[in-house]
């Protein structure tokens, strides 16, 4: 009964030992700064509004997009930001196809009048 008490602490030393290089090498690396890139940019996912009517349009255009299957996980996790009844559509797609289709199910939800298409084709 005794050794079978220190099985689960012989575990846990294992994999921190295990774990403890990973951790040290990902410490070392230096993180990706867009910072620059970031002040630069006007209209930003810490612009969206915490209006009801605003929240609920983004809540709308994202499952529109997430329902549309042959869309890509690029497309999928663009930004959609709502304020005051505009959208802004932001981030990466695969193609230009892509990109009109995106648009395409947000102008669904809203009029494409309120509708600015920042999305940009990764290469």
């Amino acid at each position: 009964m005794k050794h079978l008490s220190k099985i689960p602490t012989a575990a846990a030393v294992l994999v921190l030992c295990a774990l403890g290089p990973v951790s040290i090498a990902h410490a070392q690396q230096t993180a990706p700064d867009n910072s620059q890139q970031n002040k630069n940019q006007s209209q930003n996912a810490d612009n969206q509004s915490n209006a009801t009517a605003d929240r609920m349009t983004t809540a709308k255009i994202r499952k529109a997009i997430i329902a549309d299957k042959q869309l890509s996980t690029y497309a999928h996790n663009v930004k959609i930001i709502t304020l005051d009844g505009k959208v802004t559509l932001k981030g990466p797609v695969k193609s230009e196809r892509e990109k009109q289709q995106v648009a395409s199910d947000a102008a669904a939800v809203i009029s494409a009048d309120n509708l600015t298409n920042q999305l940009t084709v990764k290469q």
